[in-house]
C-alpha cells in the first residue's frame, strides 16, 4: 500500500516537473508550448486528486491507519 503511494506521489512531482521543462523550453512558432505544460498541469493536478481520494479510500477500508506523532519524542 505504501508503495503505490509514493509511486503516485513520485507520478505528482513528474508531472510538475516535466510543465517545468515544457515551461522553459524554448518552443517553435508552430509548436505552442503552453499547450504541453498546461497539460502537465492538469495531469499534476488530476494524479493528486486521485491520490488524495486513495488515501482517503485507503483509511476508510482499514488498509492504512494514522499514527499521528508519538507523545514523549
Amino acid at each position: 500500500m505504501k508503495t503505490l503511494i509514493v509511486l503516485m506521489f513520485v507520478a505528482v512531482l513528474g508531472a510538475l516537473a516535466s510543465a517545468g521543462v515544457f515551461m522553459l523550453r524554448k518552443g517553435r512558432e508552430d509548436d505552442p508550448r503552453g499547450k504541453y505544460m498546461a497539460r502537465a498541469l492538469a495531469l499534476r493536478v488530476g494524479l493528486s486528486v486521485a491520490l488524495f481520494l486513495f488515501i482517503l479510500f485507503s483509511w476508510y477500508m482499514g488498509w492504512v491507519r494514522p499514527t499521528g506523532i508519538p507523545v514523549g519524542s
